[in-house]
């Protein structure tokens, strides 16, 4: 590479964004960075710390996944939400910036949101009843493969992209000794499911859910004083009808205890 220039043309960045960026007038944004490594195969450690050779080689490139975010005219990131019909996608595609762009954002006013990569998804399902309802959204927050070893706390609530789709559940830490995260319900219907290594994209840590609005509290007595009602009631009914079984079984023993003492009667008189 001839120039500074030549280098921001190649990664379709202004020449003059990079030339305030080398005087010092202006941050690195993550997207060129992102640019960066995936063109030149440029060391992402190398990047942040200053460890390790400048370049990666190709054994190095197997184990590292740049991770696509979406940022506003002002460079601020801004959380990618992953609908439902989409997730299939975004495993497959989640690298694809094409595929991304695409997707919805949003940003939150809690300033926890404001640092950091943070991810929104649908949940599917009742495998994770009653934490988790379906039409449930999941706010979670990126952990880095660095910290999946030491990082994933067991029982904890995750995101786990794989190769072939996006599951929640609690997980279970085996990555040290077993190479594997084990995947566990809160709904006891489904069964545990082991997820290797090598299937895994992508971790994401829950946060916070967001949940659809509820009917009025009102509403909620009314329907629910209304059912008390109609179970009263049957029972009521039930329960009267036990009576008067009850009260002409006690009759009818009643007139079989008098026929009985009239047949005895009437047997003493004849002999």
């Amino acid at each position: 590479m001839r120039s500074s220039r030549q280098f921001a043309l190649s990664l379709d960045y202004l020449p003059q964004s990079l030339s305030e960026i080398l005087r010092g007038r202006r941050d690195v944004t993550i997207e060129l960075l992102r640019r960066a490594v995936e063109k030149y195969k440029i060391n992402p450690v190398y990047i942040f710390t200053g460890d390790g050779p400048m370049f990666m080689t190709e054994e190095d490139q197997k184990d590292i996944r740049v991770l696509t975010i979406v940022t506003n005219i002002q460079d601020e990131e801004r959380i990618l939400h992953v609908p439902t019909p989409a997730q299939l996608g975004y495993a497959a595609d989640s690298d694809d910036p094409s595929f991304m762009e695409n997707l919805p954002t949003y940003t939150l006013p809690d300033y926890k949101y404001q640092v950091g990569t943070y991810r929104s998804f649908d949940v599917a399902g009742d495998h994770m009843e009653p934490a988790l309802q379906e039409g449930d959204k999941v706010i979670c927050s990126f952990l880095e493969p660095t910290l999946w070893e030491k990082g994933i706390k067991d029982h904890y609530v995750y995101v786990v992209v794989t190769r072939a789709d996006v599951l929640i559940g609690r997980l279970v830490n085996h990555l040290k000794d077993d190479k594997y995260l084990l995947l566990i319900s809160d709904n006891k219907f489904y069964e545990e499911r082991k997820i290797g290594t090598g299937e895994i994209r992508e971790i994401w840590y829950l946060r916070s859910k967001i949940s659809p609005f509820l009917p009025s509290l009102t509403k909620s007595l009314q329907s629910g004083s209304a059912e008390v009602s109609e179970i009263k009631a049957g029972i009521e009914q039930q329960l009267s009808m036990m009576q008067r079984v009850q009260e002409d079984i006690q009759k009818l023993s009643h007139q079989l205890n008098s026929n009985n003492k009239k047949n005895g009667q009437q047997n003493e008189d004849k002999g």
